[in-house]
């Protein structure tokens, strides 16, 4: 191994080591040259992809501290930002899915926070939840979904949000959802891979309540805690032993309206240090 990368090592494990949170931008997929070398197969193959890309760019820039090392380790491309200039805000729609790893309180505040930031706005256009799923043999209920939907209430209250939406929810729960709800939802995502047609009932309903029905490929799990380990192992060149435990993944897609182009698409990610 080069001596280069043998000091990389080093700081990245002095870095990672007292690290308590980090952050990750992918950038620009659009625009990313490393990536466009390799067709991801899945979203889930996609999203390793990027998070090992990333962390091998940004450490290879990366420097220690002069004082004290940080508790929140903001992994970037300052060239890969995709902020949006103010004069193009009204011509551009920020859409969000939010894959929500584990019940962590105001996971999603933090998370659209950091988009707000991130891309240079104030709002994000809409914003779609994909909560944790139930522990294995049960299923998804309301009282599952209202914490996360109470947050985003709270949010387009606030005007960061315009408008909110749900992930794979059939008739029943959607309706239970929007009677319940003081902000209804305004789409919801039904993955076709489980579901070659939409079901009628969900159809029927959906177009009584002006709910828009869209489809997605997402797999139940965008990433495991595993996969998303190993993918933080090799893009620090496996100098990383402690455990992260993944929180949030944020998706992002910028869209020309004019001409329903993708300009920007790109992932936020948030985990903590695991508890020893």
């Amino acid at each position: 191994m080069e001596p280069q990368n043998t000091n990389m090592n080093g700081e990245a494990t002095l870095l990672f080591t007292h690290a308590k949170t980090l952050r990750l931008h992918t950038g620009n997929l659009v625009s990313r040259s490393r990536l466009k070398k390799k067709c991801p197969s899945s979203p889930s193959e996609e999203l390793q992809d990027c998070i090992q890309a990333t962390l091998s760019d940004w450490l290879a820039s990366a420097k220690l501290p002069s004082e004290e090392f940080p508790d929140t380790l903001d992994c970037s491309i300052p060239q890969e930002t995709d902020a949006i200039p103010p004069e193009e805000r009204e011509e551009l729609k920020v859409s969000v899915k939010l894959f929500l790893c584990e019940p962590v309180q105001s996971s999603i505040s933090d998370a659209v926070e950091m988009a707000c930031q991130t891309l240079g706005v104030s709002q994000l256009d809409s914003v779609i939840i994909a909560p944790p799923g139930p522990v294995e043999g049960d299923s998804q209920t309301l009282a599952n979904l209202q914490p996360a939907w109470e947050e985003l209430t709270a949010l387009v209250r606030n005007q960061q949000i315009a408008a909110i939406g749900t992930s794979d929810l059939d008739k029943d729960l959607l309706e239970q959802l929007y009677n319940w709800a003081d902000v209804k939802p305004s789409s919801n995502q039904v993955n076709l891979a489980s579901c070659c047609v939409m079901p009628p009932d969900l159809t029927a309903f959906a177009k009584e309540f002006d709910i828009q029905l869209l489809t997605h490929n997402d797999p139940k799990e965008l990433i495991s805690a595993a996969t998303f380990q190993k993918a933080v192992q090799e893009g620090t060149q496996r100098a990383i032993a402690a455990d992260w435990r993944l929180e949030w993944v944020l998706r992002y897609s910028i869209i020309v309206k004019s001409r329903g182009i993708i300009k920007a698409k790109g992932y936020l990610v948030s985990a903590g240090k695991a508890s020893p």
